[in-house]
């Protein structure tokens, strides 16, 4: 496997230092906040942040132990990510690749941004395991490196930084982990015929016809994110307690208002982490609901879905194409999204389908 680096999205300094992202084939230019512009300085500061693992109560988890670069910024293969002491959350890591794009964070939605986002592995008991942010800001004010850093990109030292300047370098950094140029994108976008097989080209068109999977997974006139950032129940996890959901959920909300955090329930319940999207909304019609997650690169980040409960892409048509329904079971739930129902594929239209996302995959994804 070809080695990711900060070259993955070509960057070109423009006046007054602020970086201006070129992206690569199939992609729009990546989204940029206007309080937080991209410099090469501050990127450098969020990819040392990124990989520093003294963030953490043993000293042992950086935000790359769950995103490694040499496993498309996830921690594939496992099902669920581990955390400080060996502990398990409930959910699997979803690539930071372009989350840049993303409207919302986590699986369920529960952040606005990728600053936002940030903040909350570090605090959160099965992940990065701290009471508060307190030992990063004193690693951040104390250390020489990252003292000269944060005063060169914000001009702050000392009890001036906060995590906000940490989240923000992070955020930046994480923007610039843009991949596209797959196969499918030089076919569709760049004209090359020879760029994807026959098989391939017969997935891509059941993709868009009769696995309906773009209605979910969207594909632009200019670029393609496979995903339309929306929330969906398509039965999996939902499906094992929805006879305990209504009490569930009433629980859920009742420990909400006495001041339940909900980052730390949803990654240390398992039962509450199946109430997807309701966790944020207290919306009963977004029970079970989970984010779209892009589809490129999939074929490198298994196993799938949001708790990691499908090994294999194959799994996962599968299950579309029984409609939301487990194998092992014909009941369907009642929260299940209204787009869910049996796609009839064949095993050849299976298998091309799959054939087809494996063409999703960026040559500095792609294993030799």
């Amino acid at each position: 496997m070809k080695k990711p680096s900060l070259g993955l999205l070509a960057l070109t300094v423009v006046l007054g230092g602020i970086v201006q992202a070129a992206p690569p084939l199939g992609l729009p230019p990546v989204p940029i906040p206007a309080d937080n512009p991209q410099t090469p300085a501050k990127v450098a500061l969020g990819e040392k942040l990124f990989h520093d693992k003294r963030f953490s109560s043993t000293g042992e988890i950086a935000c790359a132990n769950c995103h490694e670069a040499a496993k498309a910024f996830t921690d594939s293969p496992k099902q669920v990510s581990t955390g400080v002491q060996g502990l398990t959350g409930t959910r699997n890591a979803p690539t930071v690749v372009n989350a840049a794009y993303m409207e919302s964070m986590f699986w369920d939605g529960r952040e606005p941004d990728l600053e936002h986002q940030s903040l909350q592995p570090f605090v959160n008991p099965v992940e990065g395991g701290l009471a508060d942010h307190g030992p990063i800001l004193e690693i951040v004010r104390s250390d020489p490196d990252y003292v000269a850093a944060f005063e060169e990109v914000f001009g702050k030292t000392g009890e001036a930084i906060t995590m906000e300047e940490v989240s923000k370098a992070i955020a930046s950094f994480e923007r610039t982990i843009v991949a596209g140029n797959s196969p499918f994108d030089r076919w569709h976008f760049g004209d090359d015929e020879a760029a994807m097989s026959e098989q391939q080209k017969r997935g891509f068109d059941i993709f868009m016809t009769k696995g309906r999977c773009v209605s979910c997974h969207t594909i632009e006139q200019t670029h393609a994110l496979f995903t339309d950032s929306e929330f969906h129940n398509v039965g999996v996890g939902i499906n094992q307690i929805q006879d305990e959901v209504p009490p569930l959920a009433q629980a859920f909300l009742k420990a909400k208002a006495e001041g339940a955090n909900v980052d730390k329930s949803v990654l240390t319940d398992p039962k509450v982490s199946e109430l997807g999207r309701f966790a944020v909304t207290d919306d009963l019609s977004t029970v079970g609901a989970i984010k779209t997650p892009t589809l490129r690169n999939v074929a490198e980040t298994a196993p799938y879905m949001h708790d990691g409960s499908l090994e294999t892409l194959r799994d996962v048509v599968v299950h579309y194409n029984l409609g939301g329904k487990s194998e092992e079971s014909q009941r369907v739930n009642p929260y299940l999204s209204g787009g869910i129902r049996p796609l009839d594929l064949s095993e050849q239209e299976i298998d091309d389908l799959v054939a087809f996302m494996e063409a999703l995959t960026s040559p500095e994804y792609a294993k030799p």
